[in-house]
């Protein structure tokens, strides 16, 4: 075997040697202390004097203490005098609880101290997400306290009192009933059993009343599809972790599709190499680089509107193994042979693959189950008879709907919270108009959204750590919603908005009991209701026995020949076509005022807090562009003006542009969204008959209009010419090789300045998987959450300021002209040195990935100790690199000599500045902070600590129980929330910890050994599957 020589690199700025990274490169410390600035009293305007500063932060910490205090999760008001028995000042409380974050609705353990939610954590007992969170989850804690929240019910956009809200809704709900009018209620997608339960009490009460169910970004071909086959409108239950091979045609699946955590959970566990001779193969098809993408073994670039012809292809491929007659006609030629290499795999592995799309084509969907049932997937890997609700939205039911509107036949319209087409409907516009036309609107948002701004009334709702609830998200899963804290703000519940216009008002626990003693508890068997209840809260959710067998139904009676014939006509090649698609951290744009999400980089781009369109190397190179120019970007009568990013992996002709940006909401809505910037997508999708495509518009782009800097992070933290990342393929590693480049040579000899210390007690450190690891930046946003990490906004993160401890650092290298990542990759050292690689043979479209998270080292070594005159960062006797914050007189000597770049000094006090106004620049937003960690102040220097504040809890804990500590007892925020169990923490002194044995693995290495800085943190090597190795 050819030892790795593999050269990665960030961005395309770093691998042709651009002017701009050679410049960053050499002036990445230049950057001057503002010494005006720290020796006077004007800190970006500041007019308060520090004693002034120290006045106010005592009262300020004060405020939100006593307001935190008045917070306690009870039913009934008590004195604190009289201490609440689950309330021990300075422990904290977990309560079982279900993300809304999303539509998976993945299980939560909800981390609260004196009253306040604080942290997310996962529900390890549950079987789907395990234990994981992903970054939006771990968001969710902060908009809890988002300040654009509303306080009080609205009439016309002036505040109103409930009494007042029901009295009024009731009587023209009763009038437009009496004269037969029609009555919609308009939602996302709802699978709460009594939240349904609730809306079928509604349209009881009044029976012209409908309910449609509506997703911004809609599954509905895939639902639609299965409702043919099978007779159930639902997402079929995939088993990734039985399956040996995966082919996924734009589907995101461990990035935002569908149920992302409990994919990447599946993902992982299938794709870890030891005792294995095979992993799971995975193919990507797509237009642009994904977060699954970069995790593929192999990727085929094509444009969107080829879909259907790949598609067409594949199944007749499959079908002539088969024995079975083509159907349609496709003469795409794709990537040399790649579909067929495909084919083959999927055929190997009959019964043991999936195949998916995210395509809300019906006839892309009718081809992929085609597929899946020739394959014998179905009842295997693919399970319908116990599937998913976590899409539910109905283009057919909408598009009727917004006809109805824009014709007058509508006359009340409910819209619920998670549905605001006035923001995501493609014609919006003609929704908005026929909005305006009925007798009664009503938005239950937690904001002014889009669509609230045009109703007549906005009864607030509770966030889901204030509510009541629950959710079943697949058969037989019931999981429960518990309020953490009492509501901030004069909400209420979805239910008892509904149950309240009924004439039946009712609380909203009680609602919940009685309808779980009537509907819930029978199904999971007899029993004393308050010993179920009980331990339904303890645990978070129930189970009912799976249903065995399979699905009834037959893909069989889907028309495939006549889609066939619809999906392989394909576009013309010169067309630029775009390409419609959801950001890991900001989605469909429900989560956009949150800061931490927001400043949190794009996992592929590593852009922060904007929108931009991005385009391949080639087409940029063609018209002349430059990341950061702007263009403009027209189709359906719509424009928008975005900044370019050229981004390696995407096909040429293209053009990508998220979904979630261009918000219009007034300043008091959204602080945070408003410094966005970019511009909405959603008026690019089309509406073809009955459904809403995203995918294949043909777009109309303008030449360059001028610039307009992002916040792009890939090239901050440069470190040149390093063995960082390593991977091999699995048919090496079966043969011992690491993808080492000294494997078989003599390193070097390293002599130690110092004589070693040996740990006596406990000695911390960590093993990170690169191969379990997928990017998808959940452990940075729990790292914030955890250890009050300042957010510092666009302007200072283009600076290089940004605070993460925790960053995830994306490579790219060349994959061969297949697109498959052998053990002999291409050489592209000398290309690197050319500042024109487009015209050496660099194939931008055929790149592979590979995510490293980067944190402190805590190395026994550390070249940061040794260089602070003040001993500000010192060792501890357990081998944390350790920082005792009122020493630090930021020099940032540490800084310049950390090899690893990890270390972030605070340019200015993020905490207490209206210039930097974010959660920690109000009393509420400031109830989310930790407690256990100090808020840092303007010129200190901050980096990751190992999470000694839960280091020193597990360790007064197997105290207390006068026990040694356990293997597992203490977790970091990092690890606890990964999806994909990729980071383990523990003690290396105890022979039998698993992050001791995970350093023993032969997958494990160290950064940078060659300096001897002797880290306590190592990295597993990345494998990857090949093809011919799939069996």
């Amino acid at each position: 075997m050819e030892n790795n020589k593999t050269q990665y690199w960030k961005g395309l700025d770093e691998l042709n040697n651009e002017p701009s990274f050679e410049k960053q490169r050499h002036n990445e410390f230049v950057e001057k202390l503002p010494l005006n600035e720290v020796l006077t009293e004007n800190e970006m305007n500041l007019s308060a004097s520090r004693r002034d500063f120290l006045k106010f932060m005592g009262f300020s910490i004060t405020a939100a203490t006593l307001a935190a205090c008045h917070k306690t999760p009870l039913k009934k008001a008590v004195p604190y005098v009289l201490k609440p028995e689950e309330i021990e000042p300075g422990i904290a409380n977990y309560y079982a609880s279900t993300c809304h974050g999303c539509q998976a609705r993945c299980s939560l353990l909800v981390k609260t101290r004196e009253g306040r939610p604080i942290k997310i954590e996962g529900n390890a007992d549950s079987p789907f997400s395990r234990g994981g969170v992903c970054a939006v989850g771990q968001g969710t804690v902060l908009s809890l306290y988002d300040t654009g929240r509303l306080s009080h019910p609205l009439s016309g956009q002036k505040e109103i009192s409930w009494k007042d809200l029901d009295s009024e809704i009731i009587s023209k709900l009763n009038n437009i009933a009496g004269a037969g009018g029609n009555i919609r209620i308009l939602t996302g997608t709802i699978n709460s059993p009594s939240e349904l339960n609730a809306i079928k009490e509604f349209t009881a009460k009044y029976p012209t009343a409908q309910h449609v169910m509506y997703d911004a970004v809609s599954s509905y071909a895939l639902l639609e599809t299965h409702r043919l086959a099978f007779g159930k409108f639902a997402v079929p239950n995939y088993k990734i972790e039985e399956a040996k091979a995966i082919v996924s045609f734009g589907a995101d699946f461990l990035g935002t599709w569908i149920s992302p955590v409990e994919y990447t959970k599946q993902y992982a566990a299938a794709r870890r190499p030891e005792g294995k001779t095979s992993i799971l193969h995975h193919v990507q098809f797509e237009s642009t680089l994904s977060l699954s993408g970069s995790n593929a073994d192999m990727r085929v670039v094509l444009k969107p509107s080829q879909y259907g012809q790949a598609l067409v292809r594949l199944h007749n491929y499959i079908a002539t193994l088969a024995g079975s007659a083509p159907v349609g006609n496709s003469s795409l030629e794709l990537m040399g042979n790649s579909i067929k290499r495909t084919a083959d795999v999927l055929w190997k592995n009959k019964g043991k693959s999936i195949v998916i799309t995210d395509s809300n084509n019906l006839d892309h969907q009718a081809l992929v189950a085609a597929i899946n049932n020739m394959l014998g997937n179905y009842g295997s890997t693919i399970d319908m008879a116990n599937a998913s609700y976590q899409r539910a939205g109905n283009d057919k039911a909408m598009i009727a709907l917004a006809n109805d509107l824009k014709a007058g036949r509508v006359d009340a319209i409910i819209i619920g919270g998670d549905a605001n087409p006035a923001y995501s409907y493609p014609d919006k516009n003609a929704f908005i108009e026929g909005l305006k036309k009925v007798k009664l609107s009503v938005s239950l948002a937690d904001r002014l959204n889009e669509t609230a701004e045009f109703v007549q009334y906005v009864a607030p709702v509770h966030h889901f750590l204030e509510s009541w609830n629950d959710s079943m998200p697949k058969d037989g899963f019931y999981s429960i919603v518990q309020p953490t804290i009492s509501p901030i703000f004069q909400t209420r519940g979805f239910q008892e908005s509904l149950s309240t216009w009924v004439g039946a008002p009712t609380e909203a626990h009680e609602y919940m009991r009685n309808f779980w003693q009537s509907n819930v508890m029978p199904k999971i068997g007899g029993g004393n209701f308050e010993e179920f209840w009980a331990k339904t809260l303890h645990d978070g959710f129930v189970m009912t026995a799976p249903a065995a067998g399979s699905a009834t139904g037959s893909v069989a009676s889907l028309n495939i020949a006549d889609a066939a014939n619809r999906a392989g006509k394909g576009g013309n090649e010169d067309d630029v076509e775009v390409i419609l698609y959801e950001k890991v951290a900001i989605r469909d744009g429900r989560e956009a005022n949150n800061p931490w999400l927001q400043e949190l980089p794009d996992p592929v781009s590593k852009v922060s807090w904007d929108n931009y369109a991005c385009v391949s190397p080639k087409y940029a190179e063609k018209h002349g562009l430059n990341d950061e120019d702007v263009i403009e970007i027209k189709a359906n009568g719509y424009s928008v003006k975005l900044p370019v990013l050229r981004q390696p992996g995407q096909r040429n002709n293209t053009v990508a542009i998220a979904f979630g940006y261009g918000r219009t909401l007034n300043e008091t809505a959204g602080k945070v969204l408003r410094q966005t910037g970019g511009g909405n997508a959603y008026p690019f999708a089309t509406i073809s008959g009955d459904t809403i495509i995203y995918e294949g518009q043909k777009v109309e782009v303008s030449g360059k209009t001028g610039t307009y800097p992002l916040a792009l992070t890939q090239t901050h933290h440069h470190i040149e010419g390093r063995d960082l990342a390593r991977e091999a393929t699995i048919a090496d590693f079966t043969k011992g090789h690491t993808g080492d480049p000294l494997e078989g040579k003599q390193g070097a000899h390293l002599i130690s300045m110092w004589k070693d210390y040996r740990y006596p007690g406990h000695h911390w450190g960590m093993a990170i998987d690169l191969s379990a690891c997928t990017g998808c930046n959940a452990c940075v946003v729990s790292c914030n959450a955890e250890n009050n990490v300042a957010v510092v906004g666009k302007d200072e993160v283009r600076r290089r300021r940004e605070m993460h401890w925790l960053r995830i650092d994306r490579y790219y290298a060349i994959a061969d002209t297949e697109g498959q990542y052998h053990d002999k990759y291409r050489e592209i050292d000398e290309l690197a040195e050319q500042k024109d690689n487009s015209k050496k043979g660099i194939d931008y479209e055929n790149i592979k990935v590979v995510f490293q998270p980067m944190l402190c080292q805590q190395c026994n070594n550390a070249p940061c100790e040794t260089v602070c005159p003040v001993a500000a960062t010192t060792h501890s006797s357990e081998g944390i690199n350790q920082m005792a914050y009122n020493r630090c007189v930021g020099t940032r000597y540490c800084a310049n000599n950390c090899p690893y770049k990890v270390r972030r000094f605070n340019w200015f006090n993020y905490a207490m500045n209206d210039k930097f106004d974010y959660h920690m620049n109000n009393d509420l937003g400031r109830m989310v902070l930790n407690p256990d960690v100090t808020v840092r102040m303007r010129g200190v220097m901050e980096k990751c600590n190992f999470c000694v504040q839960r280091v020193q809890m597990g360790k007064l804990d197997a105290k207390k129980e006068q026990r040694a500590l356990r293997d597992g007892d203490i977790k970091t925020a990092c690890q606890q929330t990964c999806p994909a169990n990729a980071i383990v923490f523990g003690d290396m002194n105890d022979p039998e910890s698993n992050v001791s044995k995970l350093m023993g693995n032969k997958r494990s290495y160290t950064i940078l050994t060659d300096l001897n800085t002797r880290p306590n943190i190592s990295y597993m090597s990345k494998i990857r599957s090949v093809d011919t190795q799939v069996s």
